[in-house]
C-alpha cells in the first residue's frame, strides 16, 4: 500500500470504496492488527494496532471477508462463545432478539441461509459492545432482498453509537450508506468526501 491516508469521525459509516484488488481488505486487516504495516502510522481510538492489537481487540468488531464457523455450530453456541471473551457487552440473548435470530437459535451455521449467515456475523461482531465495528463486502454474493436487509442492520450499528467501516466495491452501497468514503485504486487513496 502507498499513499493511504485518511480519518474516521466517531459516530459516522465510513466507506472504504474500490474495485477487487485494490486493497481495501488489506487496509482494514492493517486498522484492525491483522496485518503489519511496512511503512507509516496507523492508529485507531488511541491505540497502534502494530503494537496494541490485543488492546485495540476490546474495543473493536469484525466481519471478515472470509468469514465462516464451523457448520455445527448452533446460533446460540456461537453468540455465548463470542460473548465470553469480553465482559461488559449485553446479554448474548438480547443480541440475538434484536438482530432476528431467536427463531434460528437452535440451527446450525451450514442450514442458515445466505442473509441469516449475515445477520449472525454482524451479531458476533457487536455483542461485546465495541465502539468501531469493521464490515468488509459483508454484502457480496447476497441477493438483492438480502442486501437491503444488511442495509438495514449496518444503519441500525450506527443507531447504537457505534462507528462503521465498511469496505465494499458497490456504488450503490456506498452511496446508501456512507457519510463519507475513500476510494482506493491500485493500493492509492484517489479521493475523500461524502460519497
Amino acid at each position: 500500500m502507498r499513499d493511504v491516508s485518511f480519518e474516521v469521525h466517531a459516530g459516522e459509516i465510513f466507506g472504504i470504496l474500490g474495485p477487487n484488488g485494490s486493497g481495501k481488505t488489506t487496509t482494514v486487516e492493517c486498522m484492525q492488527g491483522l496485518r503489519r504495516i511496512d511503512g507509516g502510522t496507523v492508529q485507531v481510538l488511541g491505540y497502534d494496532p502494530s503494537r496494541q492489537a490485543d488492546e485495540l481487540r476490546h474495543h473493536i468488531g469484525a466481519q471478515l471477508q472470509e468469514s465462516a464457523l464451523p457448520d455445527r455450530l448452533r446460533v446460540w453456541e456461537a453468540l455465548r462463545l463470542f460473548s465470553s471473551l469480553k465482559q461488559g457487552g449485553p446479554p448474548w440473548e438480547a443480541v440475538m432478539d434484536e438482530w432476528g435470530l431467536s427463531d434460528k437459535r437452535n440451527t446450525a451455521f451450514a442450514n442458515l441461509s445466505g442473509g441469516q449467515r449475515q445477520r449472525l456475523f454482524v451479531a458476533l461482531a457487536l455483542v461485546n459492545a465495541p465502539e468501531v465495528v469493521f464490515l468488509d463486502e459483508m454484502t457480496t454474493g447476497l441477493d438483492p432482498a438480502s442486501r437491503r436487509v444488511a442495509w438495514d442492520l449496518i444503519d441500525r450499528i450506527r443507531q447504537h453509537g457505534t462507528t462503521v467501516v465498511i469496505v465494499t466495491h458497490f456504488m450503490d452501497e456506498a452511496e446508501h450508506l456512507c457519510d463519507r468514503v475513500a476510494v482506493i485504486n491500485h493500493q492509492t487513496v484517489i479521493a475523500t468526501g461524502s460519497p
